[in-house]
C-alpha cells in the first residue's frame, strides 16, 4: 500500500521529516505516535499527496509520486484536522458532492448517513451541527468511495461516546485488502487497533513495535520518546 524511502520535508530551514522510511501492507494498521511537532501530520499529508516531499521517494498502491499522484488519490481516504465538509451545504449535499467526484452510486449517501447516525439530520445545513456531528459526517465522507488506504489524524477528536463507539466499530471492521495509518495520542486506542506502532520524534522514527502491542509496553516506550 505504501512504500516510502528517505522522506524529507522542510518548513523554512526546519525538517519536519528527516529521512523517514516506512512500508505498509494491505491489512496493516500503523499507529503513529509522538509529541506535537514530531512530523506525524506532515507524514500523513505527504502520503495523501497534499504536500510534496523535498527529498526521498514514495509510492501508494504502486503509483509513484509525483508522476502518478493523481492515479493514487481514488485509493486514499484522508481525515485530517480539517474535516473537509462544506458548512453551508446539508449533510446529504456534502456526500452527494463527493459521490459525484468519485463516481459513487447516489444510493450510498443516505446509507452512510444512517450508519453514522445522521439520517434524521440529512437535510439540515452542516453549520447547525455540533463538532461531534461534523466529525461523524467527515467519517462518512471518508468512507463513501470505499478507499483502500485510510489516513486518520486524531479521528476521535470531538466525538462523543456514541460517536467514539461508532468509529471503534468501523476500525474493527477494517482489514483485508485495506491499509490504515492512524495518528493518535491515545495509547489505549493505538494498542487496541494497531498491528504496528511507529514512534516519531523530530521527523525520524524513534522506535517501531510489531503488534499486538500491550498498552503498558507502548506507554513506556512513548514515555521514552517524549522524555
Amino acid at each position: 500500500m505504501i512504500e516510502a524511502d528517505g522522506l524529507v520535508r522542510r518548513f523554512a530551514s526546519r525538517p519536519a521529516l528527516d529521512g523517514l522510511s516506512l512500508t505498509l501492507r494491505a491489512g496493516d494498521c500503523l499507529a503513529l505516535i509522538g509529541p506535537n511537532g514530531a512530523g506525524k501530520t506532515t507524514l500523513l499529508r505527504v502520503i495523501a499527496g497534499l504536500l510534496r516531499p523535498d527529498g526521498g521517494a514514495i509510492s501508494v498502491g504502486g503509483h509513484r509520486y509525483p508522476e502518478a499522484r493523481q492515479a493514487a488519490r481514488p485509493l486514499i481516504g484522508y481525515l485530517g484536522h480539517d474535516p473537509l465538509v462544506y458548512l453551508d451545504l446539508t449533510a446529504s449535499q456534502n456526500l452527494e458532492l463527493y459521490a459525484d467526484l468519485y463516481g459513487v452510486p447516489s444510493g450510498r449517501v443516505l446509507a452512510w448517513l444512517e450508519r453514522v447516525g445522521l439520517l434524521a439530520r440529512a437535510y439540515d445545513p452542516v453549520r447547525t451541527f455540533s463538532r461531534g456531528m461534523v466529525q461523524r459526517l467527515a467519517l462518512a465522507r471518508l468512507l463513501l468511495h470505499e478507499p483502500r488506504l485510510l489516513l486518520l489524524d486524531e479521528p476521535f477528536s470531538g466525538l462523543d461516546a456514541a460517536g467514539g463507539e461508532l468509529l471503534e466499530g468501523v476500525l474493527r471492521g477494517l482489514g483485508g485488502e485495506r491499509g490504515l495509518v492512524l495518528v493518535t495520542h491515545d495509547m489505549a486506542i493505538a494498542a487496541r487497533h494497531a498491528t504496528r506502532v511507529m514512534g516519531l520524534r523530530r521527523g525520524v522514527a524513534a522506535f517501531e513495535m510489531e503488534g499486538p502491542v500491550g498498552h503498558a509496553d507502548l506507554a513506556a516506550r512513548y514515555a521514552e520518546v517524549i522524555s
